[in-house]
């Protein structure tokens, strides 16, 4: 079976930051949010944990899986989305004209900002990620938890449910609830 969490809160979280690839850790609320989904997901069987390596995810993993005998893999294409050189705006839906608002909105017309990462690729590495490690794994019967990101995380419940592109963030996606896919 497929599991796929969000990290905890963070401080840029609270204030409507961007943060994308930019490693900002878990607030005391996040580590708190990640202590309860381990006692709430706790009968849960999982032979293996993949996760982001930015340390947000890290923690959460590590957090979530205290006191049990699950390895975490850290992989490189489970880092969150980059938005570029939109990474640590604040509220940028109060910015009317900000290219990067149309992610949340039409993600089917969205273009990658400057130093930014375009859905294309998001799904290309999170896709390669599916294929070459969590779908030989499923067909062992293992049972596998994805420790990631908000958009990350959406990539793969998209590929995994075949969800078209337009209605990328309707898994929702709320931080350290668990989902099985």
């Amino acid at each position: 079976m497929l599991y796929i969490i969000r990290h905890g809160k963070t401080d840029w979280n609270e204030i409507h930051k961007l943060q994308g690839r930019t490693d900002i850790p878990l607030n005391e609320e996040g580590r708190q949010m990640a202590r309860d989904a381990a006692k709430e997901y706790g009968d849960i069987h999982f032979d293996v944990c993949f996760c982001s390596p930015l340390c947000r995810a890290r923690e959460t993993a590590e957090l979530l899986l205290e006191g049990r005998n699950v390895p975490i893999v850290i992989d490189e294409r489970l880092k969150e989305m980059s938005f570029g050189i939109y990474e640590g705006v604040e509220n940028s839906f109060a910015i009317g004209d900000c290219p990067v608002n149309v992610l949340f909105q039409h993600p089917e017309e969205y273009s990658p900002v400057p130093e930014g990462e375009s859905l294309d690729e998001l799904y290309a590495r999170t896709g390669e990620f599916l294929r070459e490690v969590v779908n030989p794994l499923l067909e062992e019967g293992k049972d596998v938890v994805i420790v990631g990101h908000g958009a990350m995380n959406s990539s793969i419940v998209c590929q995994v449910r075949n969800i078209p592109l337009k209605d990328f963030w309707s898994a929702g996606i709320p931080n350290c609830k668990l989902m099985k896919l």
